[in-house]
C-alpha cells in the first residue's frame, strides 16, 4: 500500500492521532493531505510538512464550517484520495441535570455531520483512487451495547449518530466500490483521552494503519478497534 502516488487525507491533523497519522504515513511514503482549523498555530504540523520533502501539504479546515468544506473540495478537485480519514472530532462535557444544549448540538455538528458532508464532498476524489477507502474515528463509548456506565451522554450520542452515518454510507457506497469502515482508537494518551490512558498514540494508529490496509468491499461496514477486535454496535 505504500509509494509515492498512495494518497491519504486526515481531517484534525494539528495534534494527537491526526498528527499521528500523518506522520506515520508520510513516513511510509505516502502523500499526506492534512487539514487543521489553524495552520497558523499548528506548529508541530508545520515541522513535519517543512521536513516531509513534500510528501505533507497542509490546508486550513474548520469541519464545523461546510462552506470551507466545499471550497477544499473545489481546490483539490482532480486529485485522487485513496483513504479518507475523518478524524476531527470534539468530547463536550456534561451530565443529566447540567446539559448545555448549544454544546450538544455542536458535538453532533463536528463529530456527526462533518463526517458525511467530507465524504458528501470528497466522494469523487475518493472515486478516482485506487483503493477507496473512508474511515470515521468513532469511540467504543458510542456503543450501545457496550454503555453498562452511563454518563457522558453528548460524546456519546455523538458517536453512536456517525456510528450510523458510517454504517449506511459503507452499504451506499458499496456498489461503486468504496471499502468503509468505523474505528475505535482505545483509550489513548492525548489530550482528550488523558495521561491515564492505556496506549501510546503511535500504537494506535499503527494498530489503525493495519485495519484500514487489510479492508475492502468483503469486510465494509464494520466496527473496528486498533487491534482489529470487533466492536458491538
Amino acid at each position: 500500500m505504500n509509494g509515492p502516488t498512495y494518497q491519504v487525507l486526515v481531517t484534525g491533523a494539528n495534534r494527537g492521532l491526526g498528527l499521528e497519522f500523518v506522520s506515520q504515513y508520510a513516513s511510509a511514503g505516502c502523500q499526506v493531505i492534512a487539514c487543521c482549523r489553524d495552520p497558523l498555530k499548528a506548529t508541530k504540523l508545520s515541522a513535519l510538512v517543512a521536513s516531509s520533502a513534500g510528501k505533507i501539504s497542509m490546508h486550513a479546515l474548520d469541519v464545523s464550517d461546510f462552506s470551507q468544506i466545499e471550497r477544499l473540495a473545489s481546490e483539490l478537485q482532480g486529485q485522487a484520495i485513496d483513504v479518507l480519514i475523518n478524524n476531527a472530532g470534539i468530547y463536550p462535557r456534561g451530565s443529566f441535570g447540567s446539559i448545555d444544549y448549544a454544546e450538544w448540538h455542536k458535538a453532533f455538528l463536528i463529530n456527526s455531520m462533518a463526517p458525511m458532508k467530507i465524504v458528501e464532498c470528497f466522494v469523487d476524489h475518493v472515486a478516482a483512487s485506487r483503493l477507496r477507502k473512508i474511515v470515521t474515528l468513532s469511540s467504543k463509548m458510542g456503543s450501545i451495547a457496550d454503555n453498562d456506565g452511563g454518563g457522558s451522554a453528548l460524546y456519546r450520542t455523538s458517536k453512536s449518530a456517525v456510528n450510523m452515518v458510517m454504517k449506511n454510507l459503507a452499504i451506499e457506497l458499496k456498489s461503486r466500490g468504496f471499502a468503509v469502515a468505523t474505528l475505535h482508537p482505545g483509550w489513548v494518551k492525548t489530550d482528550m483521552g488523558g495521561a491515564n490512558a492505556l496506549i501510546s498514540v503511535q500504537q494506535s494508529v499503527a494498530g489503525m494503519r493495519t485495519v484500514i490496509e487489510q479492508l475492502s468491499t468483503d469486510n465494509t461496514g464494520r466496527f473496528i478497534a486498533f487491534d482489529g477486535q470487533e466492536i458491538p454496535w
